[in-house]
């Protein structure tokens, strides 16, 4: 998708990330800015946490955005940061990119939603995204290795001069076969596939989507999800937050329902977290280590129970009792 979307100029060639944005968004950009003959430590602007602070204040993506906005190309952000749990402001963010590119001819907008897609609500089309791409293995729940997915906005659907990466896909399913070698690319974003995908990778995706479907969708999971993780940040705080500067247990994700997912990160004690997260696992808790000091807990709608998130607390307090 940058090999489609980043095409940069003399003096339009930067791209935008976050600081700590997932190391293969750091790879991808940093490849697409050397192919493109520019330099990374020149081309590649981020924008991070205030010192004292985990997430990323929308105000400082704003102002990134106005201070580069001449020189910028792209903007590419999270829809859900890996890391903290943070849900960003997509509809607010794009909004502003596109007052920028108003001023400053062409500027696109990518959103990475490898943690939002089946997570929260997306509406990519009516919030005027470009494009945004993700995985299917983490919510999705297809497995590793599974199918990734692409937006593009439909106004996008025919530019069918756009120089990309093509391949046997991309080629208009009614002539695919007519074997004449010359391509007649598909509209929209199935004018951006390359191959055919793995039939067992989508039929494990299908299955997962037609549960999704039979829960009622997105929109009626994200209002469990609320609830849930309201539910583990009470317990959480009711247990561990002995009101110093230093509570065995630190959530770092968004208090503001609005600006997170189901994700909780939480810190620890480097002397302890070892210790406290073989305990949770010893006891069947499957969660993830982000080391030296954080796990994240995603209370998921689809398949946990307020049930769940209390006999979590519980195993957790037993761990740092050990």
């Amino acid at each position: 998708m940058l090999a489609a979307f980043y095409k940069p100029t003399k003096d339009r060639y930067k791209i935008l990330i976050e600081e700590k944005a997932f190391p293969s968004d750091h790879y991808a950009v940093e490849s697409q800015i050397k192919l493109a003959g520019h330099d990374p430590s020149d081309a590649l602007v981020t924008v991070g946490p205030r010192e004292g602070e985990h997430t990323i204040r929308t105000e400082d993506i704003i102002d990134a955005i106005h201070r580069h906005g001449d020189s910028l190309a792209v903007v590419m952000l999270s829809g859900v940061q890996y890391y903290t749990g943070q849900y960003f402001e997509i509809q607010r963010i794009t909004e502003v990119t596109h007052r920028v590119a108003s001023v400053h001819r062409v500027l696109e907008r990518w959103w990475d939603l490898a943690h939002a897609v089946g997570n929260v609500s997306l509406e990519l089309h009516d919030w005027h995204v470009d494009f945004a791409c993700w995985c299917s293995y983490k919510y999705l729940n297809s497995g590793p290795g599974g199918i990734a997915g692409v937006f593009v906005h439909e106004r996008f659907a025919q530019d069918f001069d756009r120089a990309r990466m093509t391949g046997w896909w991309s080629h208009n399913v009614m002539s695919r076969f007519d074997m004449t070698n010359k391509l007649e690319l598909n509209e929209g974003a199935a004018g951006y596939e390359i191959s055919n995908p793995c039939i067992l990778a989508a039929a494990s995706l299908l299955g997962s989507l037609q549960v999704f479907e039979q829960a009622g969708g997105i929109r009626v999971l994200r209002v469990k999800s609320e609830r849930l993780t309201a539910y583990l940040e009470c317990l959480l705080q009711l247990h561990f937050d002995n009101g110093g500067s230093s509570p065995p247990v630190r959530i770092i994700t968004p208090c503001d329902p609005a600006q997170r997912g189901c994700q909780l990160s939480l810190l620890l004690g480097r002397a302890v977290f070892d210790k406290v997260f073989a305990h949770l696992t010893a006891n069947g808790v499957v969660c993830d280590e982000r080391k030296p000091d954080c796990i994240r807990v995603a209370p998921v709608p689809l398949y946990n129970s307020f049930t769940d998130v209390w006999k979590f607390v519980e195993i957790l307090r037993q761990a740092l009792d050990l």
